[in-house]
């Protein structure tokens, strides 16, 4: 993929996983634990931001910012409102950081280690890595969003 195929992808899936927290009909429900799930989708998408703020916005931006992984998963670090407004900035970030990227660049080995199956790391390596790992946790997020909004859209 070159670098105007992860700005259309990521785009897209980072305006989709704004989608989602917007339609959480309250904050109980973005915090909501269901049975046989692991995370509730605020966790869900505080990772998110996390991971893609360190990985593209930091490494590959420059953006200054400082990750707390623990608190993605064990704490409420954003409302509802805050994680939207999180996500415009995340979604600045990301795509501002990729339409500065070149073909050399995508080729230069990635500055920090990340996947232990590739010897090699290029710059597009982890950005794939990068974009399946969003699509995936959206996946989850839109699990737990429409289990905890069912009765809800049911009206």
């Amino acid at each position: 993929m070159n670098s105007r195929i992860f700005v259309t992808l990521f785009s897209r899936d980072l305006k989709k996983l704004r989608k989602e927290i917007e339609q959480y009909h309250s904050e109980h429900a973005l915090w909501l634990p269901l049975p046989g799930t692991i995370n509730p989708g605020g966790n869900l998408c505080q990772h998110l931001i996390g991971n893609l703020r360190t990985y593209v916005g930091l490494t590959l931006g420059g953006n200054a910012y400082v990750r707390d992984r623990d608190a993605e998963f064990n704490q409420r670090t954003f409302t509802q409102a805050q994680m939207l407004s999180e996500l415009d900035q995340l979604h600045e970030i990301v795509i501002g950081t990729l339409e500065q990227l070149d073909e050399q660049k995508m080729e230069e080995e990635y500055p920090r280690h990340v996947l232990d199956m590739f010897p090699e790391q290029t710059v597009r390596i982890v950005l794939t890595h990068l974009f399946a790992h969003l699509s995936w946790h959206l996946g989850h997020l839109n699990y737990h969003r429409r289990w905890v909004t069912q009765d809800q859209t049911a009206h």
